[in-house]
């Protein structure tokens, strides 16, 4: 069966029994309810005869991996960066709301709009359905931004099972948005397994610049902490950037594309706009309200 589309569509065509495992939790997460999102690689359709092919949205951008390199040493600005942290909280915030755990959360996987607006969340090879009583294969991300539960206190055995939960893909946005705010390579100097053994056994994180702002020091902590039990969700973290957003000007030559700004943006500038200072102020409050719930919680978990 043929049919004509409007743009340039990626193609992708299945070639192995890994690739066909791929293909059908492709169409499970894609094409369900759960794709309801701007910031998910769009899902166009697939077909078993005369090949096995997924088709879905072509993005003509690169990846964030990639553009991050190509912009070094140069850093983006605050605003840039916690927008695109933004549309991987709500990528990821979708995902996690359909019991979904990406497992693979990364730059690589991250993809950019032509005009570099937006990003989306793409690469759910290694997403599984999250279950409570299930055990999971470890060792399945990237180590650099693999969560340290994913790793034992001794050296596991290829598809080795463990328990684990969607606290994982927090701790890997964690790294990912340290490297937004400092356009870095995490655990600079270490090999893979070197960077794995120095977060799991050493408790060691990336180090975050002096000059960054406390508010998303806070964040960034918060989601790489040890205890997955104190990661924030999803829908906290986009409360919080959110917040933080509120308080900072966008850069002076930051001119939105209507086409591919969502509604939630759009109101959120003009809402800043209409707000003033006054909004400023009670951001301000609400992460100073955040951070107290999270020690208090912290220091109760201590005690118990």
């Amino acid at each position: 069966m043929m049919c004509k589309v409007k743009h340039d569509n990626l193609v992708k065509v299945l070639t192995s029994l890994n690739d066909v495992f791929v293909w059908r939790y492709n169409l499970q997460f894609l094409f369900g309810p759960s794709h309801n999102t701007l910031c998910i690689l769009q899902f166009i359709g697939a077909c078993k005869e005369p090949l096995m092919v997924i088709v879905s949205e072509l993005l003509p951008g690169m990846s964030l991996k990639n553009y991050l390199n190509s912009i070094r040493p140069s850093q983006l600005d605050t605003h840039t960066a916690i927008s695109y942290a933004l549309d991987i909280a709500h990528a990821m915030d979708c995902l996690h709301a359909n019991g979904i755990i990406h497992r693979d959360l990364k730059p690589d996987n991250l993809l950019l709009t032509a005009n570099r607006k937006k990003l989306k969340l793409t690469d759910f090879g290694l997403a599984r359905e999250e279950t409570v009583t299930e055990m999971m294969t470890a060792e399945t991300g990237t180590y650099r931004w693999m969560a340290p539960e994913l790793y034992s206190t001794v050296t596991l055995r290829r598809g080795e099972k463990k328990h684990y939960t969607n606290k994982v893909d927090v701790y890997s946005f964690g790294i990912v948005l340290w490297e937004l705010l400092t356009n870095r390579m995490p655990f600079e100097g270490m090999s893979n397994l070197q960077a794995a053994y120095a977060a799991a056994f050493q408790q060691k994180r990336p180090p975050l610049p002096e000059e960054t702002p406390q508010e998303l020091v806070f964040i960034v902590q918060s989601c790489w902490v040890e205890d997955p039990s104190m990661r924030p969700s999803f829908s906290q973290i986009i409360r919080m950037l959110e917040t933080f957003l509120m308080t900072i000007p966008p850069p002076p030559s930051s001119e939105p594309n209507e086409d591919e700004e969502s509604e939630e943006t759009r109101s959120s500038l003009s809402s800043r706009s209409s707000s003033g200072s006054s909004l400023v102020s009670r951001a301000t409050s609400k992460l100073s309200v955040v951070r107290h719930l999270f020690a208090s919680k912290k220091a109760g978990n201590g005690k118990a």
